[in-house]
């Protein structure tokens, strides 16, 4: 295996487990939009169930496309504005270690939109490269 191959499999890697990870925080919001009564914070001032549908969108429906490697660049700026708000708007007065997660998912979620999917993804397949 080449260098070039390897760059590829860690570009999969990187965007799968990091995606599946964010999905298990995007799950159980998913599932709050079926509640009867909606608990969510509206830390952007938009309302309680506009700030849950774009958290459900960028917590579970744009790393599930990133993980096929479907649109991954577009897809990955839905995670960084949540992560960006969640670290910064939500917890801004909480301490680094609450911070912290997000401020992982973000970094992780920049590189993915920095390098792409690689030659391994659903695009590549479909012949459409971004």
């Amino acid at each position: 295996m080449n260098n070039v191959s390897n760059v590829h499999l860690g570009l999969l890697i990187h965007r799968v487990t990091l995606s599946i990870f964010m999905m298990t925080h995007g799950w159980p919001k998913f599932l709050r939009l079926f509640e009867a009564e909606i608990r969510f914070g509206d830390p952007i001032g938009i309302g309680v169930l506009p700030s849950l549908i774009l958290v459900v969108i960028g917590e579970l429906v744009a790393p599930l496309c990133i993980v096929i490697g479907f649109k991954v660049r577009w897809a990955s700026a839905f995670p960084i504005a949540t992560m960006v708000v969640a670290a910064f708007v939500a917890h801004a007065d909480d301490p680094f270690a609450t911070k912290e997660k997000a401020l992982l998912f973000l970094l992780g979620f920049v590189l993915i939109a920095i390098c792409g999917s690689g030659k391994y993804a659903l695009d590549n397949r479909l012949g459409k490269k971004i």
